[in-house]
């Protein structure tokens, strides 16, 4: 026979396990495992140099367009459409860091320490853009931090928006003009 305060211990106990949030059912926003992190920055990363070749005066050669797809990541029409008006914008603009001044020469983007975070059907890639443009003998170097979002159905990911985290960075490759 079990005694009474015995039998309310494990009454309590057993009551505690039951109301207690198990972890596998506690939801916390997860970080994206290396692999998917590396993809989803190389696909960000691929629009983010295809703006920035746009400032470059290429004679004899035809413009690419914008990629639909890049390393098992979809670009959102949207998105896609949105990119081929910064690159024609870009490529129509002033090639130059100052006017009149010489052209850009060269161009070089990367993507550098993305962080991705999963939420429900969403993945956010917060990482460093850094931009280096050659003109002459110079060259304007920029390090932007940059947001994109992802939305995820079954296996497939697609690039949906992407947006410039620091209020004051005007990024040479983005379809604005730049703060001179």
């Amino acid at each position: 026979m079990v005694r009474p305060w015995l039998r309310a211990g494990l009454v309590f106990a057993l009551a505690a396990c039951l109301l207690a949030p198990s972890s596998a059912v506690r939801r916390v926003d997860p970080d994206v495992d290396a692999d998917v992190t590396r993809q989803l920055t190389i696909a960000a990363g691929t629009l983010l140099r295809h703006r920035s070749q746009a400032l470059v005066l290429k004679h004899h050669r035809d413009h690419a367009p914008a990629p639909r797809e890049v390393y098992g990541v979809r670009i959102s029409p949207r998105l896609a459409r949105s990119q081929e008006r910064a690159v024609r914008e870009l490529q129509n603009r002033n090639r130059a860091p100052v006017e009149g001044g010489p052209a850009y020469t060269g161009a070089r983007t990367s993507l550098d320490g993305g962080h991705a975070v999963r939420k429900g059907d969403r993945i956010t890639l917060e990482a460093v853009e850094n931009t280096v443009v050659r003109y002459g003998s110079g060259k304007v170097t920029q390090s932007v931090r940059r947001r994109f979002v992802f939305q995820t159905r079954g296996q497939q990911i697609t690039l949906v928006a992407e947006r410039v985290l620091d209020a004051d960075a005007r990024p040479v490759n983005d379809p604005f003009a730049p703060a001179r």
